[in-house]
């Protein structure tokens, strides 16, 4: 085997493989009252992560940052988005992308929504999993959530006013 195929091989065989998930293969996570289904993590892909997203009305993070960066694709109903101190509301169709280090936030709207989001890296899923695991949404303790979501490099920060 020569050198280059070595190389070759080398790199080859640390590519992601290909995959597909089925509807029957996804198990929705509880996050504080949302259910996220995470449809591609960090180590399938090999680099970024992919998420469903659906929430009752008035749901969604308070103010918070991360080091990886975020899109969202609004599927259904309006969810209104928080950044620098501006609101924006998204409907279906709208993509919003927040850059790392980006202090945002979220609401769906009347009626609830759907979106799919989308992260730069793997990190998210380790925390949605976590949470869905240590925080039950039906009664959410706050100081255990920024706990976890500190330990996953999220932090969460007062709503301004």
């Amino acid at each position: 085997m020569s050198q280059m195929d070595a190389v070759r091989t080398e790199t080859h065989s640390a590519l992601p493989a290909p995959f597909t998930v089925l509807p029957e293969q996804q198990r929705p996570l509880h996050v504080v009252g949302e259910q996220l289904t995470v449809l591609a993590s960090g180590a399938q892909t090999g680099s970024y992560e992919i998420f469903r997203q659906v929430g009752p009305e008035g749901s969604g993070p308070p103010p918070h940052t991360h080091p990886w960066d975020e899109s969202f694709y609004v599927i259904n109903g309006d969810i209104t988005f928080h950044v620098d101190g501006r609101e924006q509301v998204a409907v279906p169709g709208t993509l919003v992308h927040f850059p790392a280090g980006t202090v945002h936030a979220f609401q769906f709207g009347d009626g609830g929504g759907e979106m799919l989001s989308m992260t730069s890296r793997e990190a998210a899923s380790h925390l949605f999993t976590e949470l869905d695991r240590e925080v039950p949404p039906e009664a959410p303790d706050f100081a255990k959530l920024v706990e976890i979501s500190v330990r996953h490099g999220m932090e969460i920060h007062a709503p301004p006013g």
